[in-house]
């Protein structure tokens, strides 16, 4: 059983790319191009607005890439 908390706990796009040891550029090439990439959570309307993502997914979907290189 999961904790909700857990699964609610929001982190910043640079808490995403130090995840992935990836740079600003390639954050933004993996959101265009991966439709499974988590969405972010936006702080405002405006195009700048701060993006947060929900940290057990960013999770889960490194897992899922990892899984799915073991199936190929």
């Amino acid at each position: 059983m999961t904790n909700d908390t857990t699964e609610r706990v929001l982190i910043g796009s640079k808490d995403v790319m130090r995840m992935l040891n990836i740079g600003r550029t390639t954050l933004h090439r993996v959101r265009t191009k991966d439709s499974t990439f988590p969405k972010p959570i936006k702080d405002g309307p405006h195009r700048q607005a701060h993006a947060h993502f929900v940290k057990a997914e960013v999770e889960a979907w490194i897992k899922s890439k990892a899984d799915s290189r073991h199936a190929a």
